[in-house]
């Protein structure tokens, strides 16, 4: 097993010989442009250490980690657009510098870069291993119009919200976990067990990212503050907020929700100050502690050795503090 920083590298080093078209630039710049901004490459990492945790070879697995952060980076291009983001990692996105036309494309054509690169996993695997990349990409998919939904219903609980979650994001870590162990050749228990903890660690991660949108460091989070509470994203913490809220408290909630004139600089103060006072940062860390716990009981259940076993484990802990 290699290091953290070992895998991020390596996986860095990879996506740079990707060949990636020049013409037409408009279409292929901002390919570049997205895939050189960086980020964790948490989810091509997952591959790699399954892989490897599982006896398999790290280079067998590497087309497949890059078509997982390819797809991954599709959908965050897309994301931007539908949320009318205005910054990724620091930057501005890539429908603010090339407009939203060439955004779209850039995204479906990173989704087809994504499907050629997984077409070169070890040919014993490769079917296994496109219908692990489909079948997640059809996941995402569907996560995404629920989350598009949500927008318009009045009856989002937690549970929906979750199923949502699980779709779009946690889905996505817990098949990159699968994707290794596949392609390692790992027993079917052992497969499923450390795709389980992939997704009880996406889910952990959305959660918080849930938290870090209001209570993080802009300069250190890579967006802006507040985002989800200026669009009125039902996430866990507002879900969790109209369900928690007296009368008062939800009328406040509701006014500031129902505005569409409201200011940054007002509404976001004032909806995380009704969150702290509703004890949900707090709500939020414990549900982020379980599904935590959940992803090490799943790791240690797996015949991984167990120093691998450690590294996923020691993986999880420092997600769970991150602030980016």
């Amino acid at each position: 097993m290699h290091s953290f920083e070992q895998y991020f590298n390596l996986i860095n080093a990879a996506i740079r010989c990707v060949k990636i078209p020049t013409s037409p630039a408009n279409l292929y710049a901002p390919i570049a442009y997205t895939m050189d901004l960086g980020g964790k490459r948490l989810r091509p990492i997952l591959t790699l250490m399954s892989c490897e945790a599982f006896g398999g070879r790290m280079d067998d697995a590497m087309n497949a980690a890059l078509a997982i952060e390819f797809f991954h980076n599709s959908t965050l291009v897309h994301d931007d657009v539908i949320d009318h983001a205005d910054v990724r990692r620091g930057k501005p996105t890539v429908h603010r510098r090339w407009g939203q036309e060439t955004a779209i494309l850039c995204g479906d054509t990173m989704f087809s870069i994504a499907a050629q690169l997984i077409l070169h996993s070890p040919d014993e695997h490769l079917k296994q291993a496109m219908n692990v990349f489909t079948q997640t990409a059809t996941n995402v998919f569907e996560g995404q119009q629920l989350d598009l939904d949500f927008e318009f219903r009045t009856d989002v609980d937690v549970d929906r919200y979750m199923n949502m979650v699980r779709l779009k994001t946690a889905d996505l870590l817990g098949s990159a976990c699968r994707l290794g162990a596949v392609i390692a050749g790992a027993a079917k228990t052992d497969t499923e067990a450390i795709y389980d903890a992939g997704v009880s660690l996406g889910m952990a991660f959305q959660l918080q990212d849930d938290l870090l949108d209001v209570w993080g460091d802009s300069a250190v989070f890579g967006k802006e503050i507040g985002g989800d509470i200026m669009n009125n994203n039902k996430t866990f913490l507002l879900i969790n907020a109209i369900k928690l809220a007296d009368n008062d408290t939800e009328l406040e909630l509701r006014r500031w929700l129902n505005d569409p004139y409201a200011l940054r600089d007002q509404k976001v103060p004032a909806v995380t100050a009704i969150y702290e006072q509703l004890g949900l940062r707090q709500l939020a860390t414990g549900k982020i502690e379980q599904y935590n716990a959940e992803a090490i009981r799943l790791v240690r259940s797996t015949a991984m050795p167990a120093e691998a076993q450690d590294d996923f484990v020691a993986l999880i802990h420092n997600l769970s503090a991150r602030n980016a």
